[in-house]
C-alpha cells in the first residue's frame, strides 16, 4: 500500500505493519490506523507513529524505559483484555515526544503511554492513574 505523507512524501506500507487503535488517540479519535517508521533502526532513540487515515498526522515516539530508569506501566485488566494481551513480552510501549522550537525543552509523555500488542497489532493510549510520571518529562 502506498501513502502520500506530509513529512515523508510517498511511502510504501506493508499491510501487516498497520497498527489499529480502535478508539483512536485522545484528540485524534478519527485516526485509527497507524504504522511505525524508523523503528528498525537499532540505535535510533526516536521514530515515528505515522497516521494512515490522516497522512498529515505523525507523532515522534520513543521507548519510555530508555528515558526513565524507574519507569513502569500500570495497566488495568480492562486494557489488557481490550488489547488482547496474552504475552506481555510482545507488548511494545511507546511515549509521545514533544519537540518545541527550543530543542532543550524536549519532553516525553510518561503519564499516557501507547501500548501496542505486537501479536495482533492492536494499540491503545492509556492514561495511568499513578501520579509518579508526568505528562511533560523533560529529557534534557
Amino acid at each position: 500500500m502506498q501513502l502520500q505523507t506530509k513529512l515523508f512524501g510517498k511511502i510504501d506500507i506493508d499491510t501487516k505493519d498497520i497498527i489499529i487503535f480502535p478508539s483512536g488517540l485522545p484528540g485524534f479519535e478519527d485516526v485509527k490506523r497507524f504504522t511505525l517508521l524508523g523503528k528498525q533502526e537499532a540505535d535510533a532513540p526516536f521514530f515515528w507513529l505515522q497516521g494512515i487515515d490522516d497522512p498529515n498526522l505523525a507523532f515522534v515516539v520513543t521507548d519510555p524505559f530508555s528515558i526513565h530508569k524507574d519507569y513502569f506501566v500500570d495497566v488495568d485488566d480492562e486494557d489488557i483484555s481490550e488489547l488482547g494481551i496474552k504475552n506481555t513480552e510482545r507488548v511494545l510501549t511507546l511515549s509521545i515526544v514533544t519537540i518545541p522550537e527550543n530543542i532543550k525543552d524536549i519532553t516525553v509523555n510518561l503519564k499516557a503511554p501507547l501500548l501496542i500488542n505486537m501479536q495482533n497489532n492492536i494499540g491503545k493510549q492509556i492514561i495511568m492513574k499513578e501520579e509518579k510520571f508526568p505528562v511533560k518529562y523533560y529529557i534534557c
